[in-house]
């Protein structure tokens, strides 16, 4: 009887116990039983958000200091302080309302998702110390006293949007602010006097918008990679102010000149025989024989139209530019009488930098696509004209002829990757930084991952994937260009001068697979992470033994780290890792064998996962750039996945 007594006695505090201790670790989960519901509320404005599928009632959001669901930062008494959803893929609406609830916020981050609109309300966290936007289709202005009652806030991230208008005075009042970053958006204006001293000053960047005037003095003192991008900024560290009397006097001479100008090419028309239509055609060709850079299309396409007898004329395309874009619509003439700048004169033909009231196109010409058929290259084109992507470089119009094709497309004006990687710089100019180096590459693998899809029955979907056809916008995100014509180029001109064909399964066994544009893809980064240019692309035929990927694996093997990466490249702080690993990737893609290189699925999904930031919750650890120059080791334990995953 006594046994039963104790046993049920001891069953009694037994599970009195237990329930103290799980009311005790339920409340030391979270302590504000509010916030599970405030979350899913902010969750449920989101979309395309299946990266925050473990927030559910089934766990709190915070164990402790230890978050249970994706994305939050939790402080020892498990409140939620910071949201950390970064590179999810969300959309939707960001509702701040919602976030208010949330009583320790005090930092957000939403970077590198695919939120679009006006600036977030963040302004109404008062609370906040951080704020992370960068990477987003963000646009507009933002108010001059949007900043106003954030007086804790310390670090602002604005990177890569499309905000434009002049930059908020509210936001340079604030007296903590030690990280600015707001370049590669369209910022306009007079850059604001900063109050701070210019030592307390972490990170500060306000590059590629469209500051103008004297920089401010107390922002002398800093790097020139700071403001370089904004062409009308002057002052130091930047090219000296012009003086008001030296503007005057420049306006006035480009006035005068441009006069002379139009009343010369008026005298010159009232002079030219109208119906010496020959003689106009001579007098331009003796212009492009003497090198000009300007002048009309017409001149070239009109000389051959005089020398070639067609007899079908249905096969010259009728003489008709054909639109694959309907919000776009201009007469061939126009095109071809338009004020023209040659850009160069590729393995493919030339190119023209057209200027029409449109706005500028480029017109790209192909005289090695002579042996498609009329109705194959027609319906090759409409289905290129069909794609749509932010990372291809999109087709406007086309125009047949048996030996001659144009292709026309909107010009890019901040020029190509190979330009900026490879041109010479100013001195004091800075080259592209890690940040803007990893954006770039992401924006390619997205890019080539779309054309895979879409051209699922083509072995190479690009085929021609090489920093010259990677065009940036003036936010440096990148188009694709030139792919998907390897079906359309003469298959011999396509062996001497493609890309595709210089990878290492042509070159010995002259046959492609679909991991060819993947090795490409490698070469890619290697010559992103190392500046250095893939010379055998220089090499007609097949490619050398030698090339960019053989000494990229040379350095590893004599495991030392210091002679890959760019000198060239800033913004490496704690990156170090991450560049490590985007180097596996592509050694992963330039596997010489087509059986052991990876998939291009795979490539795409280790690029999405890498970070600017080896630790990407903390934003405020620093260290030297040059530590990743250091001579350190590759290694298996540098990298997350292994070589042969």
């Amino acid at each position: 009887m006594m046994a039963h007594i104790h046993k049920a006695s001891y069953d009694h505090h037994h599970w009195l116990f237990m329930l103290i201790f799980l009311v005790l670790s339920y409340v030391a989960s979270s302590s504000d039983p509010t916030e599970p519901a405030t979350l899913l509320k902010f969750k449920s404005f989101l979309s395309n958000d299946s990266a925050l599928d473990n927030w559910t009632n089934a766990t709190p959001p915070c164990n402790g200091a230890h978050n249970l669901w994706a994305g939050l930062l939790c402080d020892g008494d498990g409140n939620v302080f910071g949201l950390a959803l970064t590179n999810m893929g969300l959309r939707g609406i960001i509702d701040i309302d919602t976030l208010m609830d949330l009583s320790a916020l005090k930092t957000v981050s939403f970077m590198n998702n695919s939120f679009e609109g006006p600036i977030p309300s963040v302004n109404k966290l008062s609370s906040l110390t951080s704020v992370y936007l960068s990477y987003n289709q963000f646009n507009g202005e933002i108010p001059d006293n949007f900043f106003v009652g954030l007086n804790s806030l310390k670090k602002i991230y604005l990177v890569g949007n499309e905000f434009m208008g002049k930059i908020p005075n509210s936001l340079a009042a604030l007296t903590k602010i030690v990280e600015m970053d707001i370049r590669g958006n369209q910022f306009s204006g007079k850059l604001p006097n900063f109050p701070q001293n210019p030592n307390a000053w972490k990170t500060m960047n306000v590059s590629y918008n469209r500051l103008e005037g004297p920089i401010p003095a107390n922002l002398s003192n800093f790097d020139a990679s700071v403001f370089v991008g904004n062409p009308d900024l002057c002052g130091k560290p930047l090219a000296a102010c012009k003086s008001s009397k030296k503007k005057v006097l420049l306006i006035i001479a480009i006035v005068v000149i441009s006069v002379a100008a139009i009343l010369f090419f008026i005298v010159v028309c009232l002079k030219r025989p109208r119906s010496a239509e020959s003689k106009q055609v001579t007098r331009v060709q003796n212009k492009l024989g003497a090198n000009h850079d300007t002048g009309a299309m017409e001149v070239e396409l009109a000389a051959e139209e005089e020398n070639n007898n067609f007899k079908d004329n249905d096969e010259r395309g009728g003489g008709e530019l054909y639109f694959v874009r309907k919000d776009i619509n201009f007469e061939l003439e126009e095109l071809l009488r338009a004020p023209a700048e040659v850009l160069g004169n590729g393995s493919f033909g030339s190119s023209y930098k057209a200027g029409l009231l449109s706005g500028s196109k480029v017109v790209k010409r192909f005289k090695q696509m002579n042996q498609v058929r009329k109705d194959d290259f027609y319906d090759h084109m409409r289905r290129l004209g069909r794609l749509s992507h932010p990372n291809l470089l999109p087709l406007v119009a086309f125009y047949y002829r048996k030996e001659e094709k144009l292709l026309v497309h909107d010009f890019v004006a901040n020029g190509s990757l190979a330009s900026h990687l490879h041109a010479k710089r100013e001195p004091g100019q800075p080259g592209l930084d890690w940040p803007t180096r990893l954006m770039i590459i992401k924006g390619v693998a997205r890019g080539l991952a779309y054309l895979y899809k879409e051209f699922p029955g083509l072995t190479v979907p690009h085929g021609h994937l090489k920093s010259s056809n990677v065009l940036l916008d003036r936010n440096f995100n990148p188009l694709l260009a030139e792919y998907a014509l390897v079906p359309l180029v003469n298959r011999d001109h396509a062996q001497e001068f493609m890309v595709a064909f210089k990878s290492p399964e042509f070159y010995h066994n002259e046959r492609m697979s679909k991991k060819t544009d993947v090795w490409s893809l490698g070469i890619l980064i290697f010559e992103m992470l190392t500046g250095k240019f893939p010379a055998n692309y220089l090499q007609q035929g097949k490619r050398a033994n030698a090339d960019l990927a053989a000494w990229v694996n040379s350095v590893v093997r004599e495991e030392w780290t210091g002679e890959v990466f760019d000198k060239d490249m800033k913004g490496t702080t704690n990156g170090e890792g991450e560049m490590l690993k985007l180097l596996k990737i592509g050694m992963c893609c330039c596997e010489s064998s087509v059986e052991g290189r990876w998939d291009w699925r795979e490539v795409v999904d280790k690029i999405e996962e890498l970070k600017e930031r080896d630790r990407d919750e903390d934003y405020s650890s620093y260290a030297s750039d040059g530590d990743v120059y250091s001579s350190r080791a590759i290694s298996e334990d540098d990298f997350s996945f292994s070589v042969n995953a």
